[in-house]
Protein backbone atom coordinates (compact mmCIF):
# COMPACT_ATOMS: atom_id res chain seq x y z
CA UNK A 1 0.00 0.00 0.00
CA UNK A 2 1.30 3.44 -0.91
CA UNK A 3 1.67 6.27 1.55
CA UNK A 4 -0.80 8.31 -0.45
CA UNK A 5 -3.43 5.59 -0.13
CA UNK A 6 -2.77 5.21 3.60
CA UNK A 7 -2.84 8.96 4.14
CA UNK A 8 -6.15 9.29 2.29
CA UNK A 9 -7.88 7.19 4.92
CA UNK A 10 -9.61 8.71 7.90
CA UNK A 11 -8.54 7.79 11.41
CA UNK A 12 -11.33 5.19 11.81
CA UNK A 13 -10.53 3.65 8.43
CA UNK A 14 -6.88 3.36 9.41
CA UNK A 15 -7.89 1.69 12.67
CA UNK A 16 -10.10 -0.76 10.77
CA UNK A 17 -7.32 -1.56 8.31
CA UNK A 18 -4.86 -2.11 11.16
CA UNK A 19 -7.35 -4.34 12.99
CA UNK A 20 -7.88 -6.45 9.86
CA UNK A 21 -4.11 -6.69 9.40
CA UNK A 22 -3.66 -7.94 12.98
CA UNK A 23 -6.44 -10.52 12.58
CA UNK A 24 -5.10 -11.82 9.27
CA UNK A 25 -1.47 -12.08 10.42
CA UNK A 26 -1.07 -14.46 13.37
CA UNK A 27 1.56 -13.37 15.88
CA UNK A 28 2.11 -9.95 14.29
CA UNK A 29 3.22 -7.21 16.62
CA UNK A 30 1.31 -3.95 16.65
CA UNK A 31 4.29 -1.97 15.40
CA UNK A 32 5.00 -4.41 12.56
CA UNK A 33 1.38 -4.27 11.38
CA UNK A 34 1.41 -0.46 11.53
CA UNK A 35 4.68 -0.40 9.60
CA UNK A 36 3.25 -2.60 6.83
CA UNK A 37 0.39 -0.12 6.45
CA UNK A 38 2.96 2.73 6.38
CA UNK A 39 1.32 4.56 9.28
CA UNK A 40 3.13 7.39 11.02
CA UNK A 41 3.89 7.17 14.73
CA UNK A 42 1.00 9.51 15.56
CA UNK A 43 -1.40 7.52 13.36
CA UNK A 44 -0.25 4.27 14.94
CA UNK A 45 -0.84 5.58 18.48
CA UNK A 46 -4.24 7.00 17.54
CA UNK A 47 -5.28 3.67 16.02
CA UNK A 48 -4.07 1.81 19.12
CA UNK A 49 -6.12 4.11 21.37
CA UNK A 50 -9.24 3.68 19.23
CA UNK A 51 -8.99 -0.11 19.05
CA UNK A 52 -8.36 -0.41 22.80
CA UNK A 53 -11.31 1.90 23.59
CA UNK A 54 -13.58 -0.27 21.40
CA UNK A 55 -12.31 -3.41 23.12
CA UNK A 56 -11.01 -4.87 19.86
CA UNK A 57 -7.46 -5.36 21.15
CA UNK A 58 -6.13 -5.97 24.65
CA UNK A 59 -2.55 -4.75 24.93
CA UNK A 60 -2.51 -5.08 28.73
CA UNK A 61 -2.85 -8.88 28.70
CA UNK A 62 -0.13 -9.40 26.09
CA UNK A 63 2.74 -11.47 27.42
CA UNK A 64 0.77 -12.69 30.45
CA UNK A 65 1.09 -16.31 29.33
CA UNK A 66 4.73 -16.06 28.23
CA UNK A 67 3.95 -14.84 24.70
CA UNK A 68 5.60 -11.85 23.04
CA UNK A 69 4.49 -8.78 25.00
CA UNK A 70 4.55 -6.66 21.81
CA UNK A 71 1.84 -8.83 20.22
CA UNK A 72 -1.63 -7.58 21.22
CA UNK A 73 -4.49 -9.91 22.00
CA UNK A 74 -6.98 -9.44 19.15
CA UNK A 75 -10.63 -9.67 20.25
CA UNK A 76 -13.37 -10.88 17.90
CA UNK A 77 -15.92 -8.15 17.04
CA UNK A 78 -18.91 -10.00 18.52
CA UNK A 79 -17.06 -10.59 21.80
CA UNK A 80 -15.96 -6.95 21.94
CA UNK A 81 -19.54 -5.81 21.30
CA UNK A 82 -20.96 -7.93 24.10
CA UNK A 83 -18.28 -6.68 26.52
CA UNK A 84 -18.96 -3.06 25.57
CA UNK A 85 -22.72 -3.46 25.95
CA UNK A 86 -22.28 -5.20 29.30
CA UNK A 87 -20.03 -2.35 30.49
CA UNK A 88 -22.57 0.27 29.39
CA UNK A 89 -25.41 -1.66 31.03
CA UNK A 90 -23.51 -1.98 34.30
CA UNK A 91 -22.58 1.72 34.25
CA UNK A 92 -26.21 2.76 33.79
CA UNK A 93 -27.48 0.29 36.37
CA UNK A 94 -24.92 1.51 38.93
CA UNK A 95 -25.86 5.17 38.39
CA UNK A 96 -29.58 4.45 38.71
CA UNK A 97 -29.00 2.25 41.76
CA UNK A 98 -26.98 4.99 43.49
CA UNK A 99 -29.67 7.57 42.77
CA UNK A 100 -32.36 5.19 44.01
CA UNK A 101 -30.44 4.50 47.23
CA UNK A 102 -29.94 8.21 47.86
CA UNK A 103 -33.62 8.94 47.34
CA UNK A 104 -34.70 6.00 49.52
CA UNK A 105 -32.46 7.28 52.31
CA UNK A 106 -33.96 10.75 52.04
CA UNK A 107 -37.50 9.36 52.08
CA UNK A 108 -36.61 7.44 55.25
CA UNK A 109 -35.26 10.60 56.87
CA UNK A 110 -38.26 12.67 55.80
CA UNK A 111 -40.63 10.93 58.24
CA UNK A 112 -38.80 11.96 61.45
CA UNK A 113 -38.15 15.46 60.09
CA UNK A 114 -41.80 15.96 59.18
CA UNK A 115 -42.85 14.96 62.69
CA UNK A 116 -40.17 17.19 64.18
CA UNK A 117 -41.56 20.13 62.20
CA UNK A 118 -44.83 19.87 64.11
CA UNK A 119 -43.17 20.15 67.52
CA UNK A 120 -42.73 23.54 69.24
CA UNK A 121 -39.21 24.87 69.00
CA UNK A 122 -38.21 22.41 66.29
CA UNK A 123 -35.34 23.40 64.02
CA UNK A 124 -37.34 22.37 60.96
CA UNK A 125 -40.64 23.84 59.83
CA UNK A 126 -42.53 21.79 57.27
CA UNK A 127 -45.75 22.58 55.43
CA UNK A 128 -47.67 20.79 52.71
CA UNK A 129 -48.78 23.29 50.05
CA UNK A 130 -51.48 22.26 47.56
CA UNK A 131 -52.31 25.66 46.05
CA UNK A 132 -50.22 26.30 42.88
CA UNK A 133 -50.67 30.08 43.31
CA UNK A 134 -49.14 29.83 46.80
CA UNK A 135 -46.16 27.94 45.41
CA UNK A 136 -45.58 30.66 42.81
CA UNK A 137 -45.75 33.34 45.53
CA UNK A 138 -43.18 31.50 47.61
CA UNK A 139 -40.81 31.34 44.64
CA UNK A 140 -41.34 35.04 43.95
CA UNK A 141 -40.65 35.93 47.60
CA UNK A 142 -37.52 33.82 47.46
CA UNK A 143 -35.99 36.22 44.93
CA UNK A 144 -36.18 39.05 47.46
CA UNK A 145 -35.02 37.07 50.49
CA UNK A 146 -32.26 34.78 49.17
CA UNK A 147 -28.76 35.84 50.24
CA UNK A 148 -26.15 33.43 48.92
CA UNK A 149 -27.41 30.61 46.67
CA UNK A 150 -30.31 29.08 44.79
CA UNK A 151 -30.14 25.52 43.48
CA UNK A 152 -32.90 24.06 41.30
CA UNK A 153 -33.54 20.90 39.32
CA UNK A 154 -36.39 20.33 36.88
CA UNK A 155 -37.48 17.08 35.27
CA UNK A 156 -39.26 18.77 32.34
CA UNK A 157 -39.54 22.02 30.40
CA UNK A 158 -40.39 25.43 31.81
CA UNK A 159 -43.84 26.71 30.84
CA UNK A 160 -43.66 29.32 28.12
CA UNK A 161 -45.50 31.95 30.20
CA UNK A 162 -42.98 31.51 33.04
CA UNK A 163 -39.76 31.83 31.03
CA UNK A 164 -39.58 35.63 31.07
CA UNK A 165 -40.37 35.70 34.79
CA UNK A 166 -37.57 33.22 35.49
CA UNK A 167 -35.11 35.37 33.52
CA UNK A 168 -36.12 38.44 35.57
CA UNK A 169 -35.43 36.52 38.77
CA UNK A 170 -32.06 35.38 37.42
CA UNK A 171 -31.10 38.92 36.52
CA UNK A 172 -31.95 40.20 39.99
CA UNK A 173 -30.22 37.36 41.86
CA UNK A 174 -27.02 37.40 39.83
CA UNK A 175 -26.80 41.20 40.14
CA UNK A 176 -26.86 40.79 43.93
CA UNK A 177 -24.05 38.22 43.84
CA UNK A 178 -26.28 35.19 44.47
CA UNK A 179 -24.99 31.85 43.11
CA UNK A 180 -27.68 30.39 40.84
CA UNK A 181 -27.42 26.78 39.68
CA UNK A 182 -30.03 25.04 37.51
CA UNK A 183 -30.14 21.41 36.42
CA UNK A 184 -32.35 19.89 33.72
CA UNK A 185 -32.82 16.54 32.05
CA UNK A 186 -30.90 15.88 28.82
CA UNK A 187 -34.29 15.61 27.09
CA UNK A 188 -34.95 19.30 27.78
CA UNK A 189 -31.82 20.25 25.88
CA UNK A 190 -33.44 19.02 22.67
CA UNK A 191 -36.58 21.18 22.92
CA UNK A 192 -36.09 24.28 20.69
CA UNK A 193 -37.78 26.73 23.07
CA UNK A 194 -35.80 25.38 26.02
CA UNK A 195 -32.53 25.56 24.10
CA UNK A 196 -33.08 29.30 23.71
CA UNK A 197 -34.19 29.67 27.34
CA UNK A 198 -31.17 27.81 28.72
CA UNK A 199 -28.84 29.88 26.56
CA UNK A 200 -30.42 33.08 27.91
CA UNK A 201 -30.09 31.87 31.52
CA UNK A 202 -26.46 30.93 30.97
CA UNK A 203 -25.77 34.34 29.38
CA UNK A 204 -27.07 36.02 32.55
CA UNK A 205 -24.55 34.10 34.67
CA UNK A 206 -26.64 31.11 35.76
CA UNK A 207 -24.68 27.83 36.00
CA UNK A 208 -26.71 25.39 33.90
CA UNK A 209 -26.12 21.64 33.64
CA UNK A 210 -27.87 18.75 31.90
CA UNK A 211 -28.14 15.34 33.52
CA UNK A 212 -29.29 11.90 32.37
CA UNK A 213 -30.98 11.43 35.77
CA UNK A 214 -33.08 14.17 37.39
CA UNK A 215 -35.00 12.47 40.21
CA UNK A 216 -37.53 15.23 40.99
CA UNK A 217 -38.38 18.91 40.80
CA UNK A 218 -36.56 20.77 43.56
CA UNK A 219 -35.65 24.31 44.65
CA UNK A 220 -33.13 24.90 47.46
CA UNK A 221 -31.94 28.23 48.84
CA UNK A 222 -29.42 29.40 51.46
CA UNK A 223 -29.27 25.97 53.17
CA UNK A 224 -32.54 27.00 54.78
CA UNK A 225 -35.33 26.66 52.20
CA UNK A 226 -36.56 23.67 50.21
CA UNK A 227 -39.50 23.23 47.85
CA UNK A 228 -40.10 19.75 46.43
CA UNK A 229 -43.02 17.48 45.48
CA UNK A 230 -44.66 15.11 47.94
CA UNK A 231 -44.49 12.46 45.21
CA UNK A 232 -41.27 12.56 43.15
CA UNK A 233 -42.99 10.54 40.39
CA UNK A 234 -45.75 13.17 40.02
CA UNK A 235 -44.46 16.74 39.39
CA UNK A 236 -48.02 18.07 39.81
CA UNK A 237 -48.44 16.65 43.30
CA UNK A 238 -48.69 18.87 46.38
CA UNK A 239 -45.40 20.46 47.42
CA UNK A 240 -43.37 20.18 50.60
CA UNK A 241 -42.26 23.60 51.80
CA UNK A 242 -39.48 23.21 54.37
CA UNK A 243 -37.47 25.78 56.31
CA UNK A 244 -34.53 24.92 58.53
CA UNK A 245 -31.10 23.45 57.79
CA UNK A 246 -31.78 19.94 59.12
CA UNK A 247 -33.98 18.74 56.26
CA UNK A 248 -32.58 21.10 53.62
CA UNK A 249 -29.04 19.73 54.03
CA UNK A 250 -30.28 16.21 53.31
CA UNK A 251 -31.76 17.26 49.99
CA UNK A 252 -28.72 19.40 49.25
CA UNK A 253 -26.62 16.21 49.42
CA UNK A 254 -28.84 14.62 46.74
CA UNK A 255 -28.57 17.75 44.62
CA UNK A 256 -24.78 17.83 44.86
CA UNK A 257 -24.55 14.19 43.79
CA UNK A 258 -26.70 14.82 40.69
CA UNK A 259 -24.88 18.10 39.94
CA UNK A 260 -21.44 16.49 39.83
CA UNK A 261 -22.76 13.74 37.53
CA UNK A 262 -24.28 16.31 35.13
CA UNK A 263 -22.66 18.00 32.12
CA UNK A 264 -22.18 21.79 31.94
CA UNK A 265 -24.54 23.31 29.38
CA UNK A 266 -22.78 24.05 26.10
CA UNK A 267 -20.06 21.44 26.71
CA UNK A 268 -22.10 18.31 26.10
CA UNK A 269 -21.25 16.12 23.13
CA UNK A 270 -23.73 16.31 20.23
CA UNK A 271 -26.40 13.68 20.74
CA UNK A 272 -26.48 10.89 18.19
CA UNK A 273 -29.78 10.55 16.42
CA UNK A 274 -31.57 7.50 15.13
CA UNK A 275 -33.71 4.65 16.34
CA UNK A 276 -37.02 6.55 16.37
CA UNK A 277 -38.26 4.61 13.37
CA UNK A 278 -37.64 1.15 14.83
CA UNK A 279 -40.67 -1.07 15.31
CA UNK A 280 -41.24 -3.06 18.49
CA UNK A 281 -40.23 -6.23 16.63
CA UNK A 282 -36.98 -4.63 15.46
CA UNK A 283 -36.22 -3.36 18.96
CA UNK A 284 -36.89 -6.81 20.42
CA UNK A 285 -34.52 -8.41 17.92
CA UNK A 286 -31.86 -5.79 18.68
CA UNK A 287 -32.10 -6.35 22.46
CA UNK A 288 -31.91 -10.13 22.09
CA UNK A 289 -28.83 -9.95 19.86
CA UNK A 290 -27.19 -7.51 22.30
CA UNK A 291 -27.81 -10.07 25.06
CA UNK A 292 -25.80 -12.66 23.12
CA UNK A 293 -28.71 -14.66 21.69
CA UNK A 294 -28.03 -16.31 18.33
CA UNK A 295 -30.09 -15.60 15.23
CA UNK A 296 -31.75 -19.01 15.38
CA UNK A 297 -33.01 -18.41 18.94
CA UNK A 298 -34.13 -14.89 18.02
CA UNK A 299 -36.20 -16.41 15.21
CA UNK A 300 -37.78 -18.92 17.59
CA UNK A 301 -38.50 -16.27 20.23
CA UNK A 302 -40.15 -13.97 17.68
CA UNK A 303 -41.91 -16.80 15.84
CA UNK A 304 -40.38 -15.83 12.50
CA UNK A 305 -37.95 -17.33 9.98
CA UNK A 306 -34.18 -16.85 9.91
CA UNK A 307 -34.63 -14.84 6.71
CA UNK A 308 -36.97 -12.48 8.56
CA UNK A 309 -34.43 -12.05 11.37
CA UNK A 310 -31.76 -11.15 8.80
CA UNK A 311 -34.13 -8.63 7.26
CA UNK A 312 -34.94 -7.12 10.69
CA UNK A 313 -31.25 -6.70 11.50
CA UNK A 314 -30.61 -5.17 8.08
CA UNK A 315 -33.41 -2.67 8.72
CA UNK A 316 -32.00 -1.86 12.17
CA UNK A 317 -28.56 -1.20 10.68
CA UNK A 318 -30.11 1.04 8.03
CA UNK A 319 -32.12 3.00 10.63
CA UNK A 320 -29.01 3.50 12.78
CA UNK A 321 -26.82 4.25 9.75
CA UNK A 322 -24.48 1.45 10.81
CA UNK A 323 -22.18 -0.50 8.50
CA UNK A 324 -22.07 -3.60 10.72
CA UNK A 325 -23.85 -5.31 13.59
CA UNK A 326 -21.03 -4.21 15.84
CA UNK A 327 -21.49 -0.54 14.94
CA UNK A 328 -25.27 -0.90 15.29
CA UNK A 329 -24.83 -2.29 18.79
CA UNK A 330 -22.51 0.55 19.83
CA UNK A 331 -24.91 3.18 18.47
CA UNK A 332 -27.89 1.47 20.10
CA UNK A 333 -26.11 1.57 23.48
CA UNK A 334 -25.25 5.26 23.08
CA UNK A 335 -28.82 6.11 22.07
CA UNK A 336 -30.26 4.33 25.12
CA UNK A 337 -32.09 1.73 22.99
CA UNK A 338 -30.72 -1.03 25.22
CA UNK A 339 -31.56 0.66 28.55
CA UNK A 340 -33.53 -1.30 31.10
CA UNK A 341 -33.46 -4.96 31.98
CA UNK A 342 -31.45 -7.12 29.56
CA UNK A 343 -33.38 -9.76 27.63
CA UNK A 344 -33.27 -13.11 29.37
CA UNK A 345 -33.71 -16.38 27.56
CA UNK A 346 -36.69 -18.39 28.80
CA UNK A 347 -35.74 -21.45 30.79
Amino acid sequence: MSKNAAGARTGSEQALALYQELRSTTGASFDDAAHRLELTGAERDRCREELVSLGLIDQASAGADGTDASVPLVIAPDVALLRLLQHERERLENRLAETSRAHTTLETLAGPFLRAGMEPGSEVEVEIVEDPARIRRELADLTNTVRSSVHSMLTGSVRRDEMSLELERDRDRVARGVLVQAMYSHRVGQVPEMVQHLAERAALGVEVRLSPVVPMNMVLADENFALLPTDSRDPDSAAILARGPGLVRSYRALYEYCWHAATPYGHEEPAERGGDGLSEQQRAALRMLASGIKDEQVARNLGVSLRTVSRLISEVMQELDAASRFEAGVKAARLGLLDGEPYEQPT
